[in-house]
């Protein structure tokens, strides 16, 4: 498939973006009853002196408006095993809200971000600055606490699909 004439239409830009493999992370925001989250594919290292992060969030999902009112979210890097969490908070079966917390143990360390006890990378931010561009906004966050448990294993997005990926 080329498309070389003519500007790009959503499908073929959808899937040609199914091609690039990214690592499955749960952005995650709020705190108690009023929380939320999302399944992002790219998040990026912006700066490591100091640590900051960015992901870019849909400014219509419900995680948006949570990420801005408490200034502060989560970054949970999956693998293979989270696959139901990324099903829960990638809105599967209609699940919402809180409700995608249901089925995981979770912690929060400064911020009050409820992160993944066992994710592969947890990473805890303070909201800088969201950049909106096209329909998202592109969060950038000070990283203010992480949390690590190397498995040498992955949950990666490619073709559509959630794909274990072993070291």
């Amino acid at each position: 498939m080329s498309n070389a004439e003519g500007p790009v239409s959503v499908a073929d830009f959808h899937a040609a973006m199914r091609l690039i493999v990214g690592n499955v992370s749960v952005i995650t925001a709020g705190v108690g009853d009023d929380r939320t989250g999302l399944v992002v594919i790219s998040v990026v290292s912006v700066s490591a002196e100091p640590p900051k992060v960015i992901a870019c969030v849909n400014r219509s999902s419900s995680t948006w408006p949570i990420i801005e009112r408490y200034r502060h979210f989560g970054v949970n890097s999956l693998g293979p095993q989270h696959q139901r969490v990324a099903e829960r908070f990638s809105g599967f079966g209609g699940i919402k809200g809180k409700d995608r917390y249901e089925g995981a143990e979770w912690t929060t360390l400064k911020t009050g971000t409820s992160l993944l006890t066992d994710a592969v990378a947890a990473f805890d931010c303070s909201l800088d600055e969201m950049i909106d561009r096209g329909a998202h906004s592109i969060v950038i966050g000070s990283v203010e606490a992480v949390r690590t448990q190397d498995s040498g294993q992955a949950l990666i997005y490619w073709r559509g699909g959630y794909r274990p990926l072993e070291a």
